[in-house]
């Protein structure tokens, strides 16, 4: 493409990507009846833990790198000023506290240096935290090469990559790509070639046991569940396509709004499929929710769109929420009367309620 039809196109992303941020912030794009089911999800009480609250360690390891926490910035931004700004914040915290982050989707940083600094600022403040690299499955379905991939690799100097499964925000997004032909062909091409870990997650709709089985057998290395119950991509793109007087799109947006299977659900459902490293995510807003999860089998949490107006305001204000998550983590732990993760994810729980109907749903299609 000429220098016009570029830059014209790196306006339309940054816009975008703008957007991206401000109506998670300005409009109410969280899911509106659905729930994680991490309420049907009760640990024991332990009213003689044996253990000092101070000694608790919450710390972990993850495809080889160790985390103070159990906590993991979720893949956001990227692209636009006000991107470059908020990953600067949660790469500055995550290096404090001695977690991990993901970007979000790099394509647009192949387009353009000033765009390629938005990501990359993550390991500029962050010399020494795992940082994940990120595109979409729908541009692996377009053609995206391993030799691009490792671009993105080296543009932030990252531990791994990312691959996001979106179909539902695509078909809803005005400018959309709904094209996941052969995904899983080039997925297994990534973690053939590429040399680095590759993460599959998807965005807010969940991943079922039966995916999971096919991203395993195309050697991911660890699955990101983000299921439904927080932000709803869905939602978002239908406010974007309101805008851009696109009915159909819009209408559908608020159809599908709370589409997908509850984060709880989801990580039942993958745990028990596959023998990998579960990411939970997708509408944990505590520290006692990260406790269930792990309880029920995650090997980390993320948490996204809580960090999103702090990380507007300052990487300080993104480290007091994560401290005061990790504190109601380690405080789940003390009256499970759990030294370390290792004894929390050997914990016991009960499930109950709608999720226990989700729970035997899973059991009967994998009996």
């Amino acid at each position: 493409m000429d220098e016009g039809e570029l830059r014209k196109k790196i306006k339309i992303i940054e816009k975008r990507k703008e957007e991206g941020i401000t109506l998670c912030l300005d409009k109410p794009v969280q899911s509106r009846k659905a729930t994680t089911l991490f309420e049907d999800v009760r640990l024991f009480n332990d009213a003689l833990p044996e253990v000092n609250f101070e000694d608790i360690d919450t710390s972990v390891s993850f495809l080889g790198h160790r985390f103070k926490a159990p906590v993991f910035i979720g893949a956001m931004t990227g692209g636009a000023e006000l991107a470059k700004k908020v990953n600067r914040n949660l790469a500055e915290a995550a290096q404090e506290l001695g977690i991990g982050m993901a970007v979000g989707s790099q394509r647009a940083g192949l387009l353009s240096k000033s765009l390629a600094e938005t990501y990359a600022i993550t390991r500029k403040v962050a010399p020494d935290i795992f940082i994940g690299s990120n595109i979409g499955g729908a541009q692996l379905s377009n053609g995206f090469k391993v030799s691009d991939a490792k671009k993105l690799i080296e543009m932030l100097d990252a531990n791994a990559l990312y691959v996001h499964l979106n179909p539902l925000q695509e078909v809803i997004q005005p400018e959309g790509e709904a094209e996941f032909s052969n995904v899983l062909s080039r997925i297994k091409e990534m973690t053939s070639d590429l040399g680095k870990p590759v993460v599959a997650k998807e965005v807010g709709a969940g991943i079922s046991d039966t995916v999971a089985k096919r991203l395993a057998k195309a050697g991911v290395s660890a699955i990101e569940i983000a299921g439904l119950g927080g932000t709803s991509w869905s939602g978002v793109e239908s406010y974007r396509a309101k805008e851009a007087n696109n009915t159909v799109k819009f209408k559908a947006g608020n159809i599908f709004w709370d589409w997908g299977i509850p984060t709880a659900a989801a990580l039942y459902g993958v745990k028990n499929a596959v023998k990998l490293p579960v990411v939970a995510s997708g509408g944990i807003r505590t520290g006692l929710e990260m406790a269930k999860a792990i309880s029920m089998g995650a090997s980390l949490c993320a948490m996204a769109w809580p960090l999103l107006r702090p990380a507007t305001v300052s990487s300080d204000k993104v480290i007091e929420y994560l401290e005061e998550t990790i504190f109601a983590l380690k405080t789940a732990m003390f009256v499970s009367g759990c030294r370390n993760i290792n004894e929390l994810a050997k914990s016991r729980h009960v499930i109950t309620g709608e999720l226990k109907d989700w729970c035997q749903a899973f059991d009967k299609s994998s009996g």
